[in-house]
């Protein structure tokens, strides 16, 4: 028994030092290599730094909308909301959500409104919407900025970003901030 508790005192201990120190100190010095030091790309939306790559909620007419998020944007809760496409609470969230897209777009139908507006994303952090969900935003921004349809439209072309296959996907972050170093 003893020989035994030994052993596994010194296997919990090497694992300690393997996955707590060596692997922990081996990431973190990888990390120092990178340009930005291992911490995350930041951008600047109105007078706000946020992370490029985590969601943020958006709700104001003058900027585009990120998909919802089903922990409240919180990346410390990153979860989708477990709810299937027949849960009637879900159901309904949906729909109050199409609502609110179609009195902020009273140029869309209802059969426009892109799901990825209406939907949260698995984690609820996804700072990406299709192409389709800022297409239909653009006419509202440009409305509210003052800007031309045309201006805010090579906006979203230059927020693109693809990932080899599969169709382009615009960052919200990186589409606000181009937003508002326009306005300036």
């Amino acid at each position: 028994m003893k020989q035994h508790f030994y052993m596994a005192l010194k296997l919990t201990g090497l694992s300690f030092l393997l996955f707590s120190c060596l692997y922990t100190g081996t990431v973190w010095v990888i990390a120092q290599a990178t340009p930005d030091k291992g911490q995350a790309e930041r951008v600047t939306v109105n007078g706000k730094t946020i992370y490029k790559n985590i969601g943020e909620r958006f709700d104001s007419d003058e900027y585009f909308w990120s998909r919802p998020s089903a922990v409240n944007y919180n990346a410390a809760g990153a979860a989708g909301s477990n709810k299937g496409p027949t849960n009637p609470d879900y159901l309904a969230t949906v729909q109050a959500r199409i609502d609110t897209v179609l009195v902020h777009h009273p140029y869309l139908k209802k059969e426009q409104v892109p799901s990825d507006l209406v939907t949260a994303s698995g984690s609820g952090l996804d700072p990406h919407i299709s192409a389709e969900a800022a297409a239909v935003q653009v006419q509202r921004v440009a409305m509210k900025r003052g800007m031309s349809y045309e201006a805010v439209s090579a906006l979203v072309k230059k927020s693109e970003e693809g990932y080899g296959i599969g169709p382009k996907v615009i960052n919200v972050n990186t589409l606000n901030s181009l937003l508002d170093e326009t306005k300036n």
